[in-house]
């Protein structure tokens, strides 16, 4: 697992904890990066300073949350997405995280899976110019996100091999896709060139690592296997103390 980079969702491992004291914290526990949700509501300034001090890395944070799924909401996806490309850039963040919003009732999926597949091959000049890769992310419906519209990683790829672009990829979250469909290490090993990061967390509870029923060690041993060489977010809410969680899992990273 050496080549696999641990980094720690803030929003969720340091929830209310000031932004200044959770990168402290995440580089107590021997982790170097970080990632969050929106930076629109951020004091930015902080965490480039914090980054600055501490050589830390952002692996990722969210551009906004408009839907892909809807063709009359793509001028204004397109219009958020050229900010917070601005935004990665200046925080030297190379994934950008994107939600695909909720289905639209009385619409058909096929309708709904090429508008999705449109909009994301609108992204591709202003990614491929700017280096930053958008990563869609499928999400369970069955506890966390009801009436999300993407929730399997079958069709997830499915957009990513239409969209055709090395800037568009998948972010694989192995706790919402545990829910949605299982199969975990053969799904992900076998369409690894079509994802550009991962999330992490126990199930049930969306809590440590170490809680619940997924086994990560072979699960990460099985991602190490590949070429993947990118960031594994760790977005949990933690049960027992935060820091010692996190020094449990780093440990894993050879951290």
């Amino acid at each position: 697992m050496t080549h696999l980079k641990p980094s720690v969702c803030i929003d969720a491992v340091y929830e209310g904890v000031p932004v200044d004291r959770a990168i402290d914290l995440v580089q107590a526990a021997g982790i170097n990066a970080i990632e969050f949700w929106g930076w629109w509501d951020r004091d930015l300034a902080a965490i480039e300073t914090a980054r600055d001090q501490g050589g830390l890395e952002i692996s990722a944070c969210c551009t906004k949350f408009i839907s892909l799924v809807d063709p009359s909401l793509r001028d204004s996806y397109l219009e958020a997405l050229e900010q917070s490309i601005q935004v990665a850039t200046r925080m030297k963040c190379k994934t950008l995280i994107s939600q695909v919003g909720d289905a639209i009732p009385g619409i058909s999926r096929a309708v709904q899976h090429a508008s999705l597949v449109d909009g994301l091959r609108e992204t591709r000049p202003m990614l491929e110019a700017s280096g930053i890769t958008l990563v869609i992310e499928p999400l369970n419906e069955l506890i966390d996100h009801q009436g999300y519209y993407l929730v399997r990683s079958d069709e997830a790829f499915e957009i990513i091999d239409q969209v055709d672009s090395a800037n568009v990829k998948v972010v694989f979250d192995i706790y919402h896709q545990q829910i949605s469909e299982g199969q975990l290490i053969a799904n992900i090993t076998s369409n690894i060139d079509k994802i550009a990061h991962f999330h992490a967390a126990g199930n049930p509870g969306r809590h440590e690592l170490t809680r619940g029923e997924l086994h990560y060690p072979s699960i990460f041993d099985a991602i190490g296997a590949t070429d993947y060489s990118g960031f594994v977010g760790l977005e949990y809410w933690p049960v027992d103390d935060a820091s010692m969680g996190l020094r449990e899992v780093a440990r894993w990273f050879g951290g």
